[in-house]
Order: structure tokens, then sequence, then C-alpha cells
């Protein structure tokens, strides 16, 4: 049976952090230390009246005060839906510390000036490839792709390569944060936080 029994750790109000974001960093921080993987992947669910909901994993790139950073082709099929609707919902899945989180709130784009600071760091070849993949559309084979990557490299040669114009990034901007701990007997720990005013109100959900 695909089953597993969870009783790791527990998460009760009086250690868990009044505010939803110090509480993740203290999560994610822990998970960084137990050596996960690619701690920061999580899924970006999103969904438009045309296409539907739709979920794909994207790499967290950083986490502020007033929310969390990825980046992403901007014609790409989340791109659309996010143009169309900005709510969205993000999941951190850390099955080994038999830990989730998960996030709903709305995205808005982030200004270039950020963009580009972040552009100028990622590897050269993930800058050409950015310039190379028309994310989410249909290409005739990968013999399409890599002559464009190709290109790529020729157009720019040595020169620094600059943010293409479909590239951005967005700052999700959580309404409700959750952070459920597994438990034996399935009685698992979720603590949820919902904005109230300027703060946040915590509420224990029933497994």
């Amino acid at each position: 049976m695909l089953r597993a029994e969870y009783g790791e750790a527990g998460l009760l109000e009086e250690d868990a952090d009044p505010d939803p974001m110090g509480m993740f960093h203290r999560w994610f921080e822990e998970t960084v230390a137990a050596g996960l993987p690619e701690p920061n992947a999580m899924i970006v669910a999103t969904g438009s009246a045309v296409s539907g909901p739709s979920a794909r994993y994207v790499l967290l790139k950083g986490v502020r005060a007033d929310g969390f950073v990825f980046f992403t082709n901007l014609a790409s099929h989340k791109g659309a839906d996010l143009a169309a609707d900005p709510r969205c919902a993000l999941l951190f899945p850390w099955h080994p510390l038999e830990r989730q989180v998960r996030v709903e709130g709305r995205a808005s784009l982030l200004p270039a000036a950020d963009v580009a600071a972040y552009f100028a760091t990622r590897p050269r070849g993930s800058q050409l490839g950015a310039w190379a993949s028309p994310q989410s559309r249909v290409v005739a084979g990968r013999a399409e792709l890599e002559g464009t990557y190709a290109e790529m490299e020729r157009r720019f040669g040595g020169a620094e390569v600059p943010v293409p114009e479909e590239w951005g990034g967005y700052l999700v901007r959580p309404e409700m944060m959750e952070f459920w701990q597994g438990r034996p007997g399935r009685m698992h720990d979720r603590l949820c936080y919902r904005r109230a005013g300027s703060g946040w109100r915590r509420e224990r959900l029933a497994p």
C-alpha cells in the first residue's frame, strides 16, 4: 500500500511564529539544513476561464516581507493566466520532513529594475535559454530549440546578454498561508494564517 505513518514532529500554537512570513523563514531554513534537494522548488497553480486550472514547478527566487518572488517568461501559460487573473496558489512540498506550506494570494509584476538585477546573476547559459525558448508554445522539435539557442550564442557572442522583452518576475503577496505537519493516525497539524486588516489571524484547521 502506498501509505506512510507520519510522526516526526508536531506543530503547536505556542511554538508557531505569530507572523507567517517569519514562520516560513524558520521552516525554510530547517529544510535547507536538512539537505533536501531543491528546497526552493514550489508548485505554482493558476487558472483561467479559457484553459481552467494549471500547475507546474517553479523555483522560488526570493522571500520578502511582503511575499514570494519568482521569474518566468511572461508570455508562457502561467504568464497568460496571471495576466487574466492574478489570483494564484503556491505549494512547498517538503515530504522528507513531513511538511508542506500552502500559500494563496495575488501576483503582481516586479519592476523592470528588479528583473534586470536578477537576470544579471543568472548563468550565461540560462540567459541565452531565456532568449531561445518561446516558453509554452509549440515547436517543431528539439532541433528547432537547439538551433535557436545556437543562433543566440552567435548573436550575443561575448557581449552582455540583455533581458528578453517577454521575460519578467512576479511578487506573490499572500492572503492565506497554511503550515501542515504530519502526525500519527492522520491527525495532522494545520495552522492557517489569514490576513486581518494590517495583521494576521491564526486558526487551527481539522486534518
